[in-house]
């Protein structure tokens, strides 16, 4: 099969076959050659270039120039995690070019994180009073646990039909429920919990 001929304006002026390079329609990125014919009067497919395109470029894509001049390298950052700048959110990277100005690559080290700028800080204060908030949580659940453990042994000392052992047994959940309600969650996460009573 002979050769496409084309004149200025992209039209074949002989008909023939001719490689052309494609590129998407919405980001111009390169997508692979084909081999086209051409008859007399007939332009290249859209969204095609007769020009080779650059040769591929590690953290690079290649597109064609907006208008149609050639081809041009385009940071494509596409599949990389990015955090969101105001809530530390990770989402993926989906379009190419370079960072939109509301994200980072840079993985913020806690969810207490806030962007000073130019990097993550942590915010100690929140991440203190979360901490202390936690305890509390905690400390709540084992008085509620240690309370439940006894009430039964409560109820038989009222009515005086408690056992010695048990009442052993109460002795000691009684000074740990001391304990607990004693621990002082402002010092979280420094905090040792007392054992509970076996």
């Amino acid at each position: 099969m002979s050769q496409a001929t084309l004149n200025q304006n992209l039209i074949a002026a002989t008909a023939g076959e001719l490689t052309v390079y494609n590129f998407t329609g919405d980001t111009r990125e390169y997508l692979a050659p084909s081999v086209e014919y051409l008859a007399v009067g007939v332009g290249i497919p859209a969204n095609s270039a007769v020009d080779a395109p650059s040769a591929a470029k590690t953290g690079f894509a290649v597109c064609r120039k907006t208008d149609n001049s050639g081809w041009e390298y385009v940071v494509d950052h596409r599949g990389e995690t990015v955090y969101n700048l105001q809530s530390g959110e990770a989402s993926q990277m989906k379009t190419l070019g370079d960072y939109p100005t509301d994200i980072t690559p840079s993985a913020p080290a806690t969810r207490f994180d806030k962007w000073d700028g130019s990097k993550w800080v942590t915010d100690s204060a929140a991440q203190q009073a979360s901490l202390v908030t936690s305890a509390e949580q905690s400390k709540t659940q084992r008085l509620k646990e240690a309370k439940e453990s006894i009430s039964v042994w409560q109820t038989e000392l009222q009515l005086g039909i408690i056992s010695d052992d048990d009442k052993a047994s109460l002795v000691k959940w009684l000074e740990y429920i001391k304990v607990v309600q004693a621990v002082d969650t402002t010092s979280a996460p420094d905090i040792r919990w007392p054992e509970q009573p076996q």
